[in-house]
């Protein structure tokens, strides 16, 4: 059987078919416009725990109320307005990446056109995080990033890299998760991967390699999934810095 391969994202959806439309956002969920939205599905596990695709939608604004899901974004095109019902409102455009912690209280508002990728985590199983002040967190590429300190050398074909890591947002059940991570040139041993993942290259170029040998070229700008289940073998030649979020079953 053939293994799984990278599966390349693109603003415009399928190739062929292009962004289809999406049923209508139910009106009760409505406060206020007429929204029209579609949307490509690239990647959706057999549970629905997880989805990810690209969307667009015309504007609107939806009722208040707590966050249904966790939703990684990355905006593409326009704006999205997150009001708070007690920090105000954050505004979001093209090039930023943001996540809204599921039970977020607030309010979804577009005064513009938006297209977004999105990463969804959806499992009404897993807890709801409690005794926090739960807010919109918009991702910072150029944060200060943490040292990665712990090594396991049989990981690597190369010289040990230097890695840093900021994991900006982690669910209640430690599955979901989401940061930016940078990495020296480094070239790990072939392996199956045990989560799936959405990497946005930010800095560098390098490669995937699944079981089959097919080999899967990246570089800066490129945004991408690697589904849980598929061999893996990463290279990178050069300093790579990238936003991820994932998803381990």
């Amino acid at each position: 059987m053939p293994d799984q391969t990278v599966i390349k994202y693109d603003r415009n959806g399928d190739p062929d078919t292009g962004l289809q439309p999406w049923d209508p956002i139910p009106a009760e969920e409505i406060q206020s416009g007429n929204p029209v939205q579609s949307g490509h599905t690239y990647f959706n596990t057999a549970n629905g725990h997880l989805t990810s695709g690209v969307w667009d939608c015309t504007p609107h604004e939806l009722v208040a109320g707590p966050y249904g899901v966790d939703e990684f974004m990355i905006v593409l095109e326009g704006s999205i307005i997150i009001e708070h019902q007690t920090q105000g409102a954050k505004t979001f455009r093209a090039g930023d990446s943001f996540i809204i912690p599921r039970g977020t209280p607030c309010i979804w508002r577009q005064d513009e056109y938006a297209l977004k990728y999105f990463v969804i985590h959806d499992n009404s199983e897993s807890p709801v995080q409690k005794d926090v002040n739960l807010n919109t967190l918009l991702v910072d590429p150029d944060a200060d990033l943490s040292q990665v300190t712990q090594h396991d050398p049989t990981l690597y074909e190369s010289e040990v890299p230097e890695m840093g890591l900021l994991l900006l947002y982690r669910d209640p059940s430690g599955r979901f998760q989401a940061g930016v991570w940078d990495c020296s040139p480094m070239k790990r041993v072939a392996t199956t991967i045990e989560r799936s993942e959405l990497m946005h290259i930010l800095e560098g170029s390098g490669s995937i390699t699944n079981a089959d040998g097919v080999v899967f070229n990246f570089q800066a700008g490129d945004t991408f999934l690697v589904p849980v289940g598929m061999g893996y073998q990463w290279q990178n030649d050069e300093y790579v810095k990238k936003i991820f979020c994932s998803y381990t079953p």
